[in-house]
C-alpha cells in the first residue's frame, strides 16, 4: 500500500522505539522527495534519535508534505484534568499530539516538549497518532469505576486536523463514548467534522453532546498567515451552519483576538455578524494568550511579519502570558457592544465575562472557565427528554 511504502521506521518496531531526528520533514523546504509517488519518502535520519514511548512506525508521505506521523499504541487515552482546574470538565481525550494546523498562537505548543520535540516547527510537523485510541477507550469506559463524567475532545490539539482523514480515529471514539452513556464535547477548527455529523446526531440521541468551533476572524488573508494549516473562515462558517441545520448545537470560541490585527471595529463587527448569520448558539471571545512555548514562537512571527508591532506586543504583554488588564477591559467593552449588536448579548465567557458590573477580574485565569452555549453538554434534564434509559439516568449533572 502507498501509505505503508512511506514508513521511515518498520511496522514491526517494538516498544519503545526510535523516531526520526528533530527536523526531519520539519517544513516545506524539508518535504520528502519520494520516488515517483510510490517509493520511500524517508527524510535523512541522523544518529540523534530520541525514544518515543509506544512507537510502532513513523510515516512521511507526499500527501502531507513536511509532516511526519509517529504512530504509537497508547496504554490509556482518558486524561484526568489537574485538580483545581477551572475548566468545566474533568476528563479529556487527545488522539493526536502536535497539530498540522500550525497556528502560530497555539497555546498547546509547550506540551510537545514533554515528548522531547520542540514547541515550534516540531509541533507543526511531528504529529503523534494514537492508532489504538478507540480500542483502548472502550476498555477504559467499561470499567465499573467509570462514572460517565463529561469527556472533552480538542482541548489540546485538534482531533479533526488533516491526519484524521487518514486515520479516522474520531468515529470510534464518539461511538465508544455514546455507547457507554458518557457525555462528550468536541472543539475544532477542522471542517472534516462534517463527515461525522450523522454519527454525532446519533450520539446526541444517547448522551448530551456539545460542539464548539474555533473561529476568531473573518479575514481570509490574516487567517492564512497565522493558522496556515486550517480551513479558512468561510469554510468554518459553512460548517457552523451545517451543524445547526442538522439540529446540533454549535458554540464558537472566538479566540484569540489579536491586538492591532483583528481587534478593530470592522473586524469585530464582521466576525460577530457572520457568526450570527451562521447560527452559532453562543460565542466567547478574548485576547491572545501567550504562555511559555507559544510566546517565543509567536513573537518571532510578529517580529518577522509585522516588525512595526513587535515593540507594542512586548509592552502589552510585559513578561507574562496575558495582555494587560487595561487592554482586556477595553476589548471586553468592544466585544460586549458587537455581541449585543448581533444578538449574542445573552451569552458570556472569557475576557468579557462580567463578575461585577463591567469589571474584569484581576486574575485572568478567572476569565477562562466559561465556554459558549452549545459547546458543553447540557446534562440537566437529559434523561427526561430522551426517555430515561438506564445509561442516561446515571449521567451526572456537570456543574
Amino acid at each position: 500500500m502507498r501509505w505503508d511504502a512511506q514508513a521511515l521506521t518498520p511496522a514491526s518496531s517494538k516498544l519503545p522505539g526510535p523516531k526520526p531526528a528533530r527536523g526531519s520533514g520539519a517544513g516545506p523546504e524539508a518535504a520528502p522527495a519520494g520516488t515517483g509517488g510510490t517509493g520511500s519518502a524517508a527524510a535523512p535520519v541522523t544518529d540523534a534519535l530520541l525514544p518515543l514511548l509506544g512507537l510502532v512506525r513513523s510515516v512521511s508521505t507526499p500527501e502531507f508534505a513536511g509532516v511526519t506521523f509517529h504512530e504509537v499504541t497508547a496504554k490509556s487515552v482518558l486524561n484526568k484534568v489537574v485538580a483545581g482546574s477551572r475548566m468545566p470538565f474533568e476528563w479529556t481525550i487527545n488522539p493526536y499530539r502536535g497539530c498540522s494546523h500550525a497556528c502560530v498562537y497555539c497555546f498547546a505548543r509547550k506540551s510537545h516538549t514533554y515528548l522531547d520535540f520542540d514547541a515550534g516547527l516540531d509541533f507543526d510537523s511531528q504529529v503523534v497518532v494514537k492508532i489504538n485510541a478507540a480500542e483502548v477507550l472502550r476498555r477504559e469506559l467499561a470499567k465499573p469505576s467509570w462514572g460517565r463524567q463529561h469527556v472533552a475532545l480538542g482541548t489540546n490539539t485538534d482531533p479533526y486536523q488533516r491526519a484524521e482523514g487518514r486515520y479516522q480515529l474520531m468515529p470510534g471514539i464518539i461511538g465508544a463514548l455514546a455507547d457507554s452513556g458518557t457525555p462528550l464535547s468536541i472543539l475544532t477548527k477542522g471542517t472534516l467534522l462534517a463527515r461525522d455529523i450523522p454519527l454525532l446526531k446519533h450520539a446526541a440521541a444517547q448522551v448530551p453532546v456539545g460542539v464548539g468551533i474555533s473561529l476568531a476572524m473573518t479575514d481570509e488573508h490574516l487567517s492564512e498567515a497565522v493558522e496556515p494549516g486550517t480551513p479558512g473562515p468561510r469554510a468554518r462558517l459553512k460548517l457552523i451552519s451545517r451543524l445547526r441545520d442538522a439540529g446540533l448545537p454549535c458554540g464558537v470560541m472566538a479566540m484569540p483576538i489579536l491586538p492591532w490585527l483583528s481587534d478593530g471595529d470592522e473586524a469585530l463587527d464582521s466576525l460577530f455578524g457572520s457568526l450570527a448569520t451562521a447560527g452559532a448558539t453562543g460565542v466567547t471571545a478574548g485576547a491572545l494568550y501567550l504562555k511559555p512555548g507559544t510566546r517565543e514562537w509567536f513573537m518571532q512571527w510578529i517580529a518577522r511579519e509585522h516588525p512595526q508591532l513587535a515593540g507594542k506586543y512586548r509592552r502589552l504583554y510585559g513578561g507574562g502570558s496575558y495582555a494587560s488588564k487595561e487592554y482586556r477591559a477595553w476589548l471586553a467593552g468592544r466585544i460586549r457592544f458587537f455581541k449585543a449588536r448581533h444578538g449574542f448579548s445573552g451569552s458570556h465567557g472569557f475576557s468579557h465575562r462580567d463578575l461585577n458590573g463591567n469589571q474584569i477580574p484581576a486574575d485572568p485565569r478567572e476569565e477562562e472557565a466559561q465556554y459558549p452555549a452549545g459547546s458543553i453538554p447540557e446534562t440537566a434534564g437529559f434523561s427526561r427528554q430522551h426517555g430515561g434509559g438506564a445509561a442516561s439516568a446515571a449521567l451526572p449533572t456537570l456543574f
